[in-house]
């Protein structure tokens, strides 16, 4: 709606008229859809509003940093200003200076006359003032708007580089996603592969189980067939001497033993039959010998294993629990010193004097002299790190495993290595000495553990049955039985003589770090990836106890000499001692990182940790 006016006249009249506009209606006006990205919205009002809270804040930094070096004068009260300085200030800014001396000639003139008035000389009027301010500010604005589009531009490409981003990364995650689904269905397509095999392995292992039964049971013909004909040689001898002489005395009674033992009566013709039979050497038939003396022919320096008659004389020694159960307060440590550059891995402990053996991952080891922590010797030559150390029965050797697949026999007296067995596919992890000294067992990543000959210098047995990583492994003290730690969740025992494996014990359902005999060899430790302890009984072969000191694994365990304590190095840089009478629980605080290895001394007195610290900590 609007009006128009119309003069009429001379008298300068004037009147309204209505006059309707028509406006254009947008109702008719076909429009085209266009979808808006959700997201699009959402990141370009979040980068607008980011630039602006970005500028204001650099605004706010300038400012503050312009007040804090004096830049910005303090704020100044503007009076109005008089008529004849504005018009001063007027001609100053235009340059005129010609009529400026006029307008001051004049001007002071007309004051001295007294011709101005009141009026005329005041305060310039508002409109003036107001003009000036807006056109400053009209300037500042301007300044402001092009400050804004120089953010905004920016603003767009950043936005621009990060859609490029976005878009690149979720390619790259389409690929992965692809990428993944491949390999599952990889994964998926071997599982079957592998499922296949299963009966046939399972046959196999029947097959190898039924082959080492029959093997043991001709061993043991061939020894009776030997034992057999070994009397009959004796009686045949004990005959000839008999005859010889025209002595018709009656035989003695062990020789009427060996002779109804070994099947022969006291007649001329079974002394004639004896005699056949030993004409010629015995040749045991082919079928019955030993798998292993066909396949592995016997070295003439092969030591031969001692007769396990399961005496340990360390027992006699034992009076009871361990001395700190006796004292109140337990254990305290009262030693610490650095012992690597690296994590500390293991450590031994002499079996004469006051000395102890630590390895490293830094691949060295060294001996030092408890509990002042002198140090008395240091070895190199593993190209990797060393993983575990034991003491010869004897104290004058040094057997030590590594990364790098090796097992080296160090001797003192030497200085030096004496020999090192490198059979072993992948990282050694344990190493045990035998009691006779004659024996050392180790226990790798490639699955299985190995029994070397010292005399010979050779492997004498592979102990294969794990299923995975063999993480531990130690002789029982003065005896021939193998206890072995595996990935695998199980713990087993063997045989050194024959390589079998005896019994296996199951009820870890995670990896097995490590598992220690106790002195009397009636009970087993093992310890996993978790944090559970189980106490095992060999006769029965049952769990008597299981502790649950997790949820961090469990390195190390370690019984002492009477088996009623046992104590396990943890990853959370504690001891746990167990008391296996009452089943208490107690930690001893004083490692700064995990626990790598533990040990108690023979007499009970003290304990011995190593860790990832780098140090070595004796607890008494």
């Amino acid at each position: 709606m609007a009006s128009s006016g119309e003069r009429i006249g001379e008298e300068g009249a004037y009147f309204l008229e209505r006059a309707t506009i028509t406006e254009d209606s947008d109702d008719e006006f076909q429009y085209e859809e266009i979808p808006i990205d959700d997201d699009l919205v959402s990141e370009i009002d979040e980068d607008l509003n980011n630039a602006v809270r970005t500028i204001q804040e650099a605004q706010e930094d300038q400012e503050a940093a312009k007040r804090k070096e004096g830049l910005i004068p303090p704020p100044v009260t503007q009076r109005p200003e008089v008529v004849d300085d504005f018009v001063r200030n007027f001609l100053v800014k235009m340059g005129m200076s010609r009529t400026l001396d006029c307008f001051q000639t004049e001007w002071y003139e007309l004051q001295q006359r007294g011709l101005m008035n009141e009026e005329d000389v005041g305060t310039v009027p508002d409109i003036y003032c107001r003009n000036q301010q807006l056109d400053n500010q009209v300037k500042f604005l301007r300044t402001d708007v092009d400050r804004f589009r120089d953010a905004a531009m920016k603003a767009k490409e950043t936005y621009v580089k990060l859609r490029k981003e976005r878009d690149f990364h979720r390619m790259h995650h389409k690929r992965v996603v692809q990428e993944k689904n491949k390999l599952i269905d990889d994964i998926k397509r071997l599982k079957r592969h592998y499922g296949s095999y299963e009966p046939t392995l399972q046959q196999l292992k029947q097959k190898y189980e039924a082959v080492m039964k029959e093997r043991m049971l001709a061993k043991l013909e061939r020894d009776r067939a030997v034992n057999q004909v070994s009397a009959l040689q004796a009686t045949l001898r004990s005959l000839e001497s008999g005859l010889r002489e025209g002595a018709t005395q009656e035989m003695t009674k062990e020789e009427r033993r060996l002779m109804f033992a070994s099947g022969v009566g006291p007649t001329q013709q079974n002394v004639h039959r004896a005699r056949e039979m030993t004409t010629e050497p015995f040749q045991p038939d082919p079928s019955s010998m030993d798998v292993t003396q066909q396949t592995i022919p016997r070295h003439p320096k092969d030591s031969e294993f001692p007769v396990d008659n399961g005496v340990n004389p360390q027992l006699a020694s034992v009076k009871g629990p361990s001395a700190h159960l006796t004292r109140t307060g337990g254990f305290r440590l009262t030693h610490t010193f650095q012992a690597h550059s690296l994590a500390v891995s293991g450590i031994a402990l002499h079996p004469r004097k006051q000395i102890l053996a630590t390895v490293s991952d830094d691949q060295n080891w060294k001996m030092w002299s408890i509990p002042s922590g002198d140090i008395i010797m240091t070895g190199e030559g593993h190209t990797d790190w060393i993983a575990d150390c034991d003491f010869h029965p004897s104290g004058s050797q040094l057997v030590t495993a590594g990364g790098d697949g090796t097992v080296k026999i160090w001797d003192f007296s030497k200085a030096e290595c004496v020999h090192t067995f490198s059979e072993h596919q992948h990282a050694v992890w344990g190493c045990s000495w035998h009691a006779s000294g004659d024996f050392v067992a180790s226990a790798s990543m490639d699955n299985t553990s190995k029994i070397w000959d010292l005399n010979s210098l050779r492997c004498r047995f592979t102990l294969r049955g794990h299923a995975d990583s063999v993480n531990s492994v130690m002789f029982l003290p003065f005896s021939n039985n193998i206890l072995t730690a595996s990935a695998d969740k199980t713990v087993s025992l063997w045989d050194a003589r024959t390589g079998l494996c005896g019994q296996t014990f199951y009820g870890h359902v995670h990896s097995v770090n490590h598992a220690t005999f106790s002195l009397r060899g009636d009970s087993i430790a093992s310890c996993d990836s978790y944090g559970v302890v189980r106490v095992w009984d060999t006769r029965t072969c049952a769990s008597m106890a299981t502790y649950d000191v997790g949820p961090h694994p469990v390195n190390r365990a370690a019984f002492d000499s009477s088996g009623t304590v046992l104590a396990v190095g943890s990853n959370d840089g504690t001891v746990k001692m167990m008391d296996l009478t009452s089943g208490q629980v107690s930690s001893l605080a004083g490692h700064e990182d995990a626990v790598h290895a533990v040990m108690f001394d023979r007499a009970g007195d003290f304990l011995v940790s190593g860790g990832a610290d780098n140090t070595v900590r004796i607890w008494s």
